[in-house]
């Protein structure tokens, strides 16, 4: 048995709780494991970030309690709280998109899958590229082998899109491991907040599960690198346009069907009736899908037709693109021009409203158009149900070039723009009613107010599922020169960063939000500085839960920089209050006690006409917890508690505030660790109770998890 005192032992303890910050309970292990790292070594030691500075750490304290037996002592009591790593994953269902019911001529390519499913295990990562162009079938393929193969992956068939089909940006390792790694029934609350430590966990979670991962559009080796894994019971099918010589992988080359086939597919999907009356324009249709199983399907409805339309110049012998021009010129004009500006950006998911805002047309018809345009394969469902849409990347082409060709530049740029405040009016007014007090969500104008939630949650759901959708406008709205819009998207995000997480989505967004009111506050009066500083506040806030500490430092002092230059007295002090939290995630607590205590200093020369002087009070006990925090990181454990208590009296019920639930138990948590930093259990053991009884039925069970092991330590101590 390791001994819990060896280096390898507490650097795994250092790794383990480091992984663990994303939900509330971590952030209190990690602080405490901060408190006890500088009371074992004698003087602060910052936070270790990566394994080789948690090495360092680890063999710090490891000369330590080597020597002294009580040392020792302390540091097993705490290892014992806090120590383990991620548990199994559970058996998950399938995730994978729906297969289809017509799948002809692919059983050599279904062999070789089968082959590397099924091979002895000898430490090789069982991984197959599948790869074809557009319209061939090889997502197709991938999807219809998991569906076939059930019985192998009793433990789940997972799959994420890794974007590099052409319908949107490539999507980063990180944000595509938080999707397979939700779909595995992990709660985000329990994944690593930094990146680089997201691959190892979720290696380890699958390292004993007989499990299928597809991962569809993959764009080059470095991006799929992070979800490989040796697991002997793990099968990878990476589908691709071409194929990756880097990667180690069993090469599935899906190409066009024969014409037999092709005559076999179309018969499936209509009839033989209707195939043997076509056999005058069948060479020609079988000549012009040249084998893409897409455009085939795309194509059966013609084959009653006497004969084959002619073909624009601009389809380039492009299967795909053919097969759209051809169901393009049998569209309704309204439903034409709805094909065509939709396509201009690649809008992962786009529903029937925002579509509407794009036409200018009534949501309801164009809601049956878009229907019209899926029953035609120029639009995809996304998921069932939900009312959704994509394009396949090579129709999104056709579409593209169709509304340059026939709309025009001008009222091609005027469509977009129509779109782009819709997503910005809809994460606006929904960003509001997820959070209605927070000073950082800008009301929208009383004409713009949108759509009414039944209640937070609902408001902040709706920014979840457009949560792509708002990134992406992001950054169209840089490249089309509307920095304006680009901001108010960004002000909008807040409500995902702070109750959904999902950073790594939205850092780019938030860069290129920070970045463009920086250009404006440069150009203007500071008229613009509370944009600017607010920005660079959320960016640092995503910065520090992804754990780009640097990176995060400088974000927050240029929002305390911009906030001051505008006069922003709230924004400045709580920039400020933004350094000292990322001090305390250091360990570095002086410096984060002095930052509140400047923090504070600010809020003290507000006066009722500040912008944000409703909110002081809240503010000013905010910083007195916080306070009481950094000090019982330094040890002084009785004025911890002093502050401590001061920030309690606010927020109890009917002591101040009227009552805030959520900070009351989060302060009695507090108070109660400093206790437990003294083995003084009957001190801690009330607090414990109490803010167990606070958080009855408020759905917080990873706080709730933490509190009753802490109520087990004292009643078994």
């Amino acid at each position: 048995m390791l001994d819990p005192t060896s280096v390898a032992a507490i650097s795994a303890v250092l790794g383990a709780v480091g992984s663990g910050m994303a939900n509330e309970a971590g952030k209190w292990a990690w602080e405490s494991t901060g408190g006890v790292v500088r009371r074992i070594v004698g003087r602060e030691v910052p936070a270790p970030a990566a394994q080789d500075e948690r090495d360092d750490v680890a063999r710090m304290v490891h000369e330590r309690v080597r020597t002294d037996p009580q040392l020792a002592a302390s540091w097993r009591s705490f290892a014992s709280r806090v120590g383990g790593g991620p548990g199994p994953a559970r058996s998950v269902r399938s995730h994978l998109p729906a297969s289809i019911r017509f799948f002809t001529d692919r059983k050599e390519a279904m062999r070789q899958l089968q082959r590397e499913a099924t091979r002895r295990a000898d430490g090789r990562p069982r991984v197959a590229l599948v790869h074809g162009p557009d319209g061939m079938g090889s997502s197709t393929l991938a999807v219809h082998y998991g569906a076939q193969s059930a019985r192998l992956f009793p433990d789940g068939r997972i799959y994420a899109d890794l974007g590099g089909g052409g319908t949107s940006g490539v999507r980063d390792s990180g944000t595509v491991l938080r999707v397979l790694l939700r779909q595995l029934g992990v709660p985000d609350e329990e994944m690593p907040p930094a990146t680089e430590q997201l691959g190892e966990f979720f290696r380890h979670r699958v390292a004993d599960l007989r499990l299928l991962v597809v991962l569809d559009h993959a764009y080059s080796a470095s991006q799929v690198r992070p979800f490989l894994t040796s697991a002997p019971g793990v099968f990878t099918i990476m589908v691709a346009r071409n194929p990756f010589p880097a990667i180690d992988a069993v090469r599935v080359p899906v190409g066009p069907l024969t014409d037999k086939d092709a005559v076999r597919l179309l018969t499936d999907i209509t009839d033989k009736s209707t195939v043997a009356a076509a056999r005058a324009t069948l060479p020609s249709l079988l000549a012009r899908c040249g084998g893409s199983p897409y455009a085939l399907r795309a194509a059966a409805r013609q084959l009653s037709a006497p004969t084959l339309p002619p073909r624009s110049a601009g389809t380039d012998g492009d299967p795909v693109r053919g097969a759209a021009e051809d169901n393009y010129r049998l569209l309704a004009p309204e439903t034409a021009r709805l094909y065509r500006l939709m396509a201009l950006r690649g809008w992962p998911a786009f529903d029937a409203a925002i579509a509407a805002r794009t036409t200018g047309e009534a949501p309801a018809a164009t809601a049956e158009r878009l229907e019209d345009l899926a029953d035609r394969m120029l639009l995809e469902h996304h998921g069932s149900g939900t009312g959704r849409y994509h394009y396949r990347p090579g129709v999104r082409a056709h579409a593209e070039a169709a509304a340059i060709r026939e709309d025009g530049i001008a009222a091609c740029s005027a469509a977009l723009g129509r779109t782009l405040t819709g997503y910005a009016d809809l994460a606006a007014s929904a960003a509001h009613q997820a959070l209605p007090e927070s000073w950082r969500v800008p009301a929208p104008p009383g004409d713009r107010t949108g759509q009414r939630y039944e209640d937070r949650g609902a408001a902040l759901g709706a920014l979840l599922v457009e949560a792509g959708n708002l990134v992406e406008a992001v950054r169209c709205a840089e490249e089309s020169d509307a920095p304006d819009t680009a901001v108010r998207l960004c002000r909008a995000l807040w409500p995902l960063q702070l109750k959904a997480g999902h950073h790594e989505m939205l850092l780019p967004a938030l860069r290129t939000g920070a970045r463009l009111a920086d250009a404006r506050l440069s150009g203007s009066r500071f008229s613009d500085g509370p944009d600017a500083g607010a920005l660079q506040a959320q960016l640092a806030h995503s910065l520090t839960e992804t754990g780009r500490w640097e990176e995060a430092e400088a974000a927050a002092r240029a929002a305390a920089r911009a906030e001051e230059s505008a006069g922003h007295k709230r924004g400045h002090a709580s920039a400020v209050e933004f350094l000292g939290l990322l001090r305390l995630r250091q360990w570095r607590y002086q410096e984060a006690y002095d930052c509140f205590e400047e923090a504070g200093g600010i809020l003290g020369t507000m006066g009722a006409q500040d912008e944000g002087a409703d909110d002081v009070p809240r503010a000013e006990a905010l910083l007195e917890r916080h306070r009481g925090r950094a000090l019982r990181g330094l040890g002084r454990r009785e004025e911890a508690r002093r502050r401590l208590e001061t920030a309690l009296s606010y927020f109890r019920p009917g002591e101040g505030s009227g009552g805030d639930t959520y900070n009351t138990a989060r302060t009695l948590t507090d108070l109660a660790e400093t206790w437990l930093d003294e083995e003084n259990t009957e001190a801690a053991l009330p607090l414990i109770e109490a803010a167990i009884t606070t958080l009855d039925g408020q759905r917080a069970e990873y706080h709730l998890s933490h509190l009753r092991l802490m109520r087990d330590r004292c009643v078994t101590s």
